[in-house]
Parts: C-alpha cells; structure tokens; sequence
C-alpha cells in the first residue's frame, strides 16, 4: 500500500513550538511506564548501532541505547560525536559496520533518528550483506530538500551550504528503498520534518510504514516506538514481518496507521 504523498507542506507552527513540551512529557511517559517496557521480547546479543539526528549527538540517544542494551543486544553508538550532516559519514560508517560484523560475526541491526535514519537507509544499500534490518525515526529520506523546520540550521552550520546542494546522485538515490527489512516510523504531529516525506514510497513484505503519536525530537522516548523497536530487533531477515499492535485499544491509541 502506497502512502506517500506529493508536495508535503512544511510542519505547522504550532507544532514546532509545541516540540519540547511534548517531547519532556514523552520522557515523563517512558520513565512513568518504565515497568511495562520490561515486558518485551528479550535481546539474541547481535549488534545493533544507534544513530543519532541531525545536530545531535550520543547524549540525545542515551535512553534509548540503554533500552536496547536492557533488552538483551550489543549496543554501539555511532562514533562520530555530533551529527552535522556530513556526506562522508556514509564512508565512516560502513568502515565501522565492517568493523562490528569483524568483531561479532554477526549482521547488524540500525536505528536512525531524524538525519540518522537517512543514514541507515544509506548505509543498508552500501553494505546489505552486514545490515540485519533498518528502523528510522522521522526521517525525511523521501525528500530531504522539502520545506522542513531545520534547513535553515543545517545552512548556518556548513557556511552557507544549502541541502539541496548535496551530491545530487546521493539525493536521487535517497527514496530509494534498502533491500533489507525497513520499519519507518512517523508522527503526523512531527514539529519538524514533513511526515509524508518519512515513509517508504511502498510497504512490500520487508517495507513497513507505522505511524504515532507524538513529537518528532521525543521519538527516540516515545513509548510506542520504543515497543516498535523491542518487537522489530527480535527478527532476522528471514523470519521478520510486519508489526502489529497486540490490541485495538493499543492500535487505535498509539498506532493510527494500523
């Protein structure tokens, strides 16, 4: 099923000031629920790297990586300190899934938040035989040059370079789809990128499209997507099939696309 859409318009105002509060009370959410998170499916210790969005760094993923690593896997940070949307972090980081898959002998799993999610898309095509499967969090790949809420950051940080003048082979290759198993998690209330450009062009069999609730800089805290995330890593390519919330109630409370 094809949701993608055409001509996103730039998230609302008030839903970009709206982003911290929403994200703190997302966080109060996970800490308040923490003991319902223990009950998710337990870690077989493959690898799983975590990367963070654009202007982050290893701090914003904290949690995150420590739900993951609680849950039984080999958790790794990116290694790359703050996110600034560098063109040859693609490079850098497949020398380092090289480096994790020598290390383990074990395929790795990668969860991208925002920019980092473009990354992993990336990163999926340039090495499929390393990647177990891909989660990305409010990641624009479907048009990272689209009207969003941070461009103008990712402008003054590189001297003026605009997004749209990255290596245009890279940016027409970005939709494009990895050829592993892709879960792409959106929210519709995202403050800052367009969520039409989050999702997958087409869901197929190894392409999932899940919408939440929630703000875009609290999806990495997200109760929800963190249940995503626990239920995704439990498959290999094999055996891995699309998500389904194990209620109605749950579905329509915190999954409106399912």
């Amino acid at each position: 099923m094809s949701q993608y859409v055409n001509m996103p318009n730039r998230p609302s105002f008030f839903w970009l000031l709206s982003e911290p509060g929403r994200a703190l009370t997302e966080l109060g959410m996970a800490y308040s629920l923490g003991s319902l998170l223990t009950h998710q499916p337990k870690g077989d210790g493959h690898p799983v790297m975590i990367l963070p969005g654009f202007m982050a760094s290893k701090s914003s993923t904290t949690m995150l990586r420590s739900f993951v690593e609680k849950l039984g896997y080999d958790v790794y940070d990116w290694g790359l300190g703050r996110n600034f949307g560098k063109e040859e972090y693609i490079e850098l980081l497949s020398a380092t899934m090289e480096e994790i898959h020598a290390k383990t002998g074990r395929q790795v799993s990668i969860i991208g938040w925002s920019l980092g999610g473009v990354f992993a898309r990336q990163l999926a095509k340039a090495r499929p035989h390393l990647t177990r499967q891909v989660i990305t969090l409010g990641s624009p790949f479907g048009g990272i040059t689209e009207p969003n809420n941070a461009a103008w950051l990712y402008s003054v940080i590189s001297g003026g370079k605009k997004i749209k003048d990255i290596n245009y082979t890279l940016l027409e290759d970005l939709p494009h789809p990895a050829p592993v198993p892709t879960t792409a998690v959106y929210s519709k209330e995202d403050g800052i990128v367009p969520w039409q450009m989050c999702l997958e062009r087409q869901e197929t069999d190894i392409h999932q499209n899940i919408q939440v609730r929630g703000s875009h800089i609290g999806l990495g805290v997200n109760t929800a997507v963190l249940e995503v995330i626990a239920d995704r890593l439990q498959y290999q390519h094999q055996t891995w099939r699309h998500f389904k919330p194990k209620s109605y109630m749950k579905s329509f409370l915190f999954y409106p696309s399912l």
